[in-house]
């Protein structure tokens, strides 16, 4: 896949609702960044639901969407995990965490009902979430002399970039965001000024 400079994601978490046979699916979407966030939503979500039978979910993370992964959490395999992550996958969003809460009516559903059932609680919650689109941004951090804070302060506004902090002092720092669509004439317009010392902080 060639890099894309955006990426679609929920703005804030959202509930999603589906039943089948007095079984109750509760879909559960959330904005999520890394994976350390999901064991304290998971432990949330069990002490608010202590009757429901199953927390079977699916994430997919980082703006290039390569990282994910789906827990059936005791369904058969792949009735519950994968269907949810096929609703992220079809709607083409990524750092998003979708959790299916589970509780179970007293009819077996049988493979083809599961499937179906996780795959509509989920896209119930995408269909009533603020799907927002965010731009792909890698960050650095700009070491330099405070005589050049003239020079570097036109380029950030030029360039429009994000400052995240700043530090003036004799030497000064400043960590921007830059989208990267813009990075190569940014780089090119910190390149031509002499003592400016960039590092790379990863990706945003």
């Amino acid at each position: 896949m060639l890099f894309e400079d955006t990426y679609k994601t929920v703005e804030q978490p959202v509930e999603g609702l589906y039943r089948d046979k007095g079984s109750k699916f509760l879909a559960f979407a959330y904005p999520m960044t890394n994976e350390n966030e999901l064991k304290p939503i998971l432990l949330q979500l069990r002490a608010a639901h202590t009757k429901a039978n199953h927390f079977c979910y699916a994430y997919r993370l980082t703006p290039d969407r390569s990282v994910y992964r789906a827990n059936d959490d005791g369904e058969p395999s792949g009735t519950a995990g994968r269907p949810i992550l096929n609703v992220l996958l079809s709607a083409d969003i990524t750092n998003t965490l979708i959790v299916v809460v589970r509780y179970f009516g007293g009819t077996l559903l049988g493979v083809p009902g599961l499937i179906n059932a996780y795959k509509c609680a989920a896209a119930d919650a995408i269909s009533l979430a603020a799907v927002i689109e965010k731009t792909v941004n890698d960050r650095y951090e700009l070491n330099f002399d405070y005589l050049a804070m003239n020079d570097v302060m036109r380029l950030i506004k030029e360039e429009q970039l994000t400052i995240v902090c700043q530090q003036f002092d004799n030497q000064c720092c400043i960590i921007f965001d830059v989208r990267k669509s813009q990075l190569n004439k940014v780089m090119q317009k910190i390149e031509q000024q002499a003592g400016l010392s960039l590092k790379y902080l990863g990706t945003v």
